[in-house]
């Protein structure tokens, strides 16, 4: 039985003006996916996320999402499909905790509201996860402390949780290590690693120590439009991707 792709761009296009931001992508992405994209600055990596998650739409092209045409369809729609992204800048809310940041949308995911939330205690289940949420990123430690209070780097990891929270079917992760210190950068993939296998991650990321890490394919966007995809080691040797992005220094 051929498993349904649980993200696939046909011929995905976006013009502003005369600049062409996306040109002809069509990118495939199945179940379990460990997925990177990369290229240079001003390459149309934001563009392209925009287009996928519905902040944009396409000029031509389709967006799949588990088989299901959403080209039309808002982001929140999107989300409540199971499609969930984090962003290049955190998007909390300052004077929340931790645990009342993941314990929010753990609690719409299963559909309670914000203010059944707000009332701390009323779903025991609803702590319980949050708290293991936040203990599997390290950050049980600092869950009751207010976030604008934390670390940006610790910011960073509680945004990536917050997506884990919304238990997506595909994880859009748009610079996750931005900001945070080397030393916790690895808290990032390993939260990766424990989700279920059939989770699909696509990863946008300069640091490429991490996407080689991380990633068992890589796409390479120059100019609006996919240069290649590969195998880690492919990409790696390819000359064109060094001379575009990577560098001979760095893999030569």
């Amino acid at each position: 039985m051929t498993a349904i792709v649980a993200l696939e761009t046909v011929g995905l296009c976006r013009s502003f003006g005369a600049l062409r931001a996306a040109s002809d992508v069509s990118l495939r992405l199945m179940p379990g996916a460990r997925h990177a994209l990369i290229g240079p600055n001003g390459a149309g990596k934001t563009t392209l996320i925009n287009l996928l998650t519905g902040v944009l739409r396409p000029s031509a092209g389709r967006v799949m999402l588990q088989g299901a045409d959403v080209t039309a369809l808002r982001p929140d729609e999107r989300a409540r499909r199971g499609l969930v992204r984090t962003f290049q800048i955190n998007q909390l809310f300052p004077e929340m905790t931790p645990l009342e940041t993941v314990g929010l949308a753990v609690s719409h995911r299963l559909g309670g509201d914000r203010q059944a939330w707000r009332r701390l205690g009323g779903r025991p289940d609803v702590v319980e996860e949050a708290a293991a949420i936040l203990e599997r990123f390290r950050l049980d430690d600092v869950m009751d402390r207010r976030v604008g209070a934390l670390p940006y780097g610790r910011q960073r990891l509680l945004e990536v949780a917050l997506a884990i929270a919304c238990a997506p079917r595909v994880l859009l992760l748009d610079e996750p290590a931005a900001g945070v210190p080397e030393s916790e950068r690895d808290d990032i993939l390993a939260a990766v690693d424990a989700l279920p296998s059939d989770v699909a991650v696509l990863l946008i990321e300069h640091d490429m120590d991490l996407v080689f890490r991380f990633a068992r394919r890589i796409s390479v966007l120059v100019g609006g439009a996919l240069l290649t995809e590969g195998t880690p080691d492919e990409i790696a040797a390819d000359p064109r991707v060094r001379e575009v992005y990577l560098g001979e220094a760095a893999h030569g």
